[in-house]
C-alpha cells in the first residue's frame, strides 16, 4: 500500500438484515433492534463505530421490514450513510453492502454484526491495524473450555484447544479485494461461509488474526440478553432517585388522560397541555434525579406551542436528557391519586404505554392508585393528583 495507515479511509458495514429468532421475545423486533440499559443494540453497536476517530463512514444493512426500527435506533449519529436492504442470506446482505460502498471508495471496510455491541475501542483499533499490514485479518478470542467432538450423543475425541480460537467481529480487509471475493463466491454459486473470513480465503486471500476480546460477545439467546442489561446496568455506577408530583383541577368533559391513556369520565382535567398528572409526575421526577429543573422550567405553561400537548412528549424529552448524559432510566412508579376514574381496569395499559415512551421493559414500570379516604380536593372529587419516583443511572 502506498498510504500510511493512518490516510486510509475507513468505513465499516454493520451486518443487522437477520430475524434473530434464538434470542426469544417472540412477536417483538429483531434482536438487533431489542433494548438493553433503554436503547437497541444496534444503537449500542453503532454509538461505539460513530465515536471511533479513525472510521470515516459507516453503512447499515438493514431487513426490508425494519425502516422504522433503524430510523429510531439511529437517531442523530454521524458519519452513518443511508441504510441498505439485505438479502436472503448474510453473504447476500454483506455482498449488497459492499456494493453500495463502491462510491464511497473506502480503502479499508471492516464488517461487524449489529448483534455485538460491546465491541471496544482499542479491538477496532487492532482490526484497522491488522487490515493495514495484512490485507485480511479477523479477531480471534482463545478457547478456555476443554472441547470434544459430540457424535450420537457420545463424547467423542479431546481437540486440542491451543489450536483452536472463537472468531469474532469486526473482520477487516482491503476493501477492493473483500468486494471481488464476495462476488466470486456469487459467481461460484457459494453461500454457505459463515464469516468473510472464509469467504477471503475462498477467493485465495490469507487472513491474518489479531487478539479479540473475550466481552465482545454476541447477543443470541434470551439469557445473553439479561446479562447483558446486568452488565450495562453495573457499567452506570451513578445511581439517582427523584421524585415528582402533579395535580389538576377537573373542568366539564368526557375524559381525562392518564398515563398516555383516554380514560372515559364525566369530567376533563384543565391544564395548559392534555394535563395528564401521571406523565407529568413521572417527568418531574426524572428531571429530579438529573438536577435539571422542572417540567415547568422545559416546557412553560405560558408558551402557546405546549396548548393541548401530548404530555408523551414531554417524557420522552426527559428520557432523552438522560441519555445524553450517558445514562439510563432504570424504573419508573407513580402512583395516581383520585376517587374517580378507576384506575384498575386500565392499569395494564397505562404500564406499557409508560414502558414504551421511556423505552423500558414493562416489569420496570410501577403503577398504582389510592383514594384519600374522602380527604382534601381530590376526596372531594375536585381534581386528580400523581406521585411519582424515577431511578436513573449515569457514568460518573
Amino acid at each position: 500500500m502506498s498510504q500510511s495507515g493512518s490516510e486510509l479511509k475507513v468505513a465499516v458495514l454493520v451486518v443487522a438484515a437477520g430475524r434473530g429468532t434464538r434470542a426469544g421475545g417472540a412477536g417483538g423486533p429483531a434482536k438487533q433492534y431489542r433494548h438493553i440499559a433503554g436503547r437497541a443494540v444496534l444503537t449500542h453497536t453503532l454509538e461505539a463505530f460513530a465515536a471511533h476517530p479513525r472510521v470515516a463512514q459507516i453503512l447499515t444493512v438493514i431487513h426490508a421490514d425494519d425502516r422504522d426500527l433503524y430510523d429510531e435506533a439511529v437517531g442523530g449519529f454521524a458519519k452513518t450513510l443511508e441504510p441498505v436492504i439485505g438479502g436472503a442470506t448474510r453473504q447476500d446482505s454483506v455482498r449488497n453492502g459492499l456494493k453500495a460502498l463502491e462510491d464511497h471508495r473506502p480503502d479499508l471496510v471492516l464488517i461487524h454484526d449489529a448483534a455485538r455491541p460491546f465491541v471496544s475501542r482499542e479491538v477496532i483499533d487492532r482490526s484497522i491495524q491488522a487490515a493495514t499490514e495484512h490485507g485480511a485479518a479477523v479477531p480471534v478470542a482463545a478457547v478456555v473450555d476443554t472441547v470434544c467432538m459430540v457424535e450420537a450423543g457420545q463424547r467423542g475425541e479431546t481437540l486440542d484447544r491451543n489450536r483452536l480460537g472463537s472468531v469474532q467481529t469486526p473482520q477487516a480487509f482491503r476493501f477492493a479485494d473483500i468486494l471481488a471475493a464476495h462476488l466470486r463466491a456469487e459467481r461460484d454459486g457459494r453461500d454457505d461461509f459463515t464469516d468473510d473470513g472464509a469467504v477471503a480465503s475462498h477467493q485465495g486471500l490469507t487472513i491474518g488474526v489479531f487478539p479479540g476480546d473475550p466481552m465482545n460477545t454476541k447477543l443470541t439467546t434470551a439469557e445473553d440478553f439479561s446479562r447483558a442489561e446486568e452488565r450495562l446496568l453495573f457499567s452506570l455506577p451513578d445511581v439517582r432517585n427523584g421524585t415528582g408530583f402533579d395535580v389538576h383541577a377537573f373542568c366539564p368533559g368526557d375524559h381525562v388522560v392518564l398515563a398516555g391513556i383516554k380514560v372515559p369520565h364525566d369530567q376533563g382535567l384543565l391544564g395548559h397541555s392534555d394535563a395528564d398528572v401521571a406523565l407529568h409526575a413521572i417527568t418531574d421526577a426524572i428531571f429530579g434525579a438529573l438536577a435539571d429543573g422542572d417540567i415547568g422550567s422545559h416546557f412553560p405553561p405560558s408558551d402557546p406551542q405546549w396548548k393541548g400537548a401530548d404530555s408523551a412528549q414531554f417524557l420522552a424529552y426527559a428520557v432523552d436528557r438522560v441519555k445524553a448524559r450517558g445514562g439510563m432510566l432504570a424504573h419508573v412508579d407513580v402512583c395516581i391519586m383520585g376517587e374517580a376514574p378507576k384506575v384498575g381496569p386500565h392499569r395494564a395499559a397505562m404500564q406499557a404505554r409508560i414502558a414504551e415512551i421511556c423505552g423500558l421493559t414493562i416489569d420496570r414500570v410501577g403503577v398504582k392508585a389510592t383514594t384519600t379516604e374522602q380527604l382534601g380536593f381530590v376526596g372531594r372529587r375536585e381534581g386528580l393528583a400523581a406521585i411519582a419516583s424515577a431511578t436513573i443511572r449515569l457514568p460518573v
